[in-house]
């Protein structure tokens, strides 16, 4: 993977191709064939090569690879932590904790963010400096539905594309910045930990990121969305003072481990 990495962004040849990959209309493409019937017999080999136990999944009727892909478990199997003073885990996932300031800058899908860069809005991002950072990477493997991490009130949906960067050495040769990628997000208000904001950030080839819609009244626990196929990455922040963080997870981070979490399961309680 490195070494494909290294090519993709590193040389001439590469940086061709990555310019094709990282076009949304390929990734529509790709999700189109994900969505259709021809795509079924790649889940047979999907599911064994990702050890994936389809005896938890609600359903094992597969229309097509993505049924299989963002297949739902059953309930049971992720119980959600209903204490009002935790918070949870919005998705399956490993988690890194970062502490935020103005030049904090994120290492995502192969693009570097700052935090004004995921919102592209100064006075959102003003919000959380000095507050709490989580970040969860889902590989193909984890499951690829994500629900609230909170009771409250949520905005509406702010979904912004993806872009190309520069393909210049000063940039590459810095981060591959080359791609910045699609990512959604929306700000939820909750009695406890007050204001957070949660963004999806979609990786390249993924068919789509679908949340559901409006502006309503939102319970920790309940369905916010899916990823389509696909890695993908999910972004917790919160307000300064807002949350203290399980020791264990931080732990992790500070050998240089991601922390394995799983939806609904309290990773930091109100501080």
């Amino acid at each position: 993977m490195d070494n494909g990495l290294k090519f993709l962004y590193n040389t001439a040849p590469g940086r061709s191709i990555l310019k094709l990959l990282t076009r949304r209309g390929l990734s529509t493409a790709v999700g189109r064939f994900m969505d259709s019937s021809l795509s079924r017999p790649l889940i047979r080999t999907f599911v064994k090569n990702n050890n994936i136990d389809l005896e938890e999944c609600e359903s094992q009727d597969f229309r097509c690879f993505n049924d299989c892909f963002t297949r739902r478990l059953k309930q049971e199997l992720r119980p959600v932590d209903m204490d009002p003073m935790h918070l949870i885990s919005p998705c399956d996932g490993l988690l890194s904790v970062y502490d935020i300031d103005e030049d904090m800058v994120l290492p995502v899908k192969q693009s570097q963010y700052s935090l004004n860069d995921l919102f592209e809005n100064e006075e959102v991002s003003a919000y959380f400096y000095g507050g709490t950072c989580l970040v969860f990477r889902l590989c193909v493997n984890h499951y690829h539905r994500y629900c609230y991490p909170l009771d409250g009130k949520k905005g509406e949906n702010f979904f912004i594309p993806g872009v190309l960067h520069t393909v210049r050495p000063i940039a590459l040769s810095k981060e591959p910045v080359f791609i910045r990628n699609c990512r959604e997000y929306t700000i939820m208000e909750n009695d406890i930990f007050g204001r957070a904001a949660q963004i999806e950030v979609g990786a390249m080839l993924v068919g789509k990121i679908h949340n559901n819609d409006g502006v309503a009244d939102i319970r920790r626990g309940y369905e916010k969305g899916y990823f389509c196929y696909g890695g993908s990455t999910i972004i917790l922040l919160l307000e300064p003072g807002a949350v203290r963080i399980s020791e264990e997870i931080l732990d992790a981070n500070r050998r240089g481990e991601e922390y394995p979490v799983k939806l609904g399961q309290s990773i930091g309680e109100r501080v």
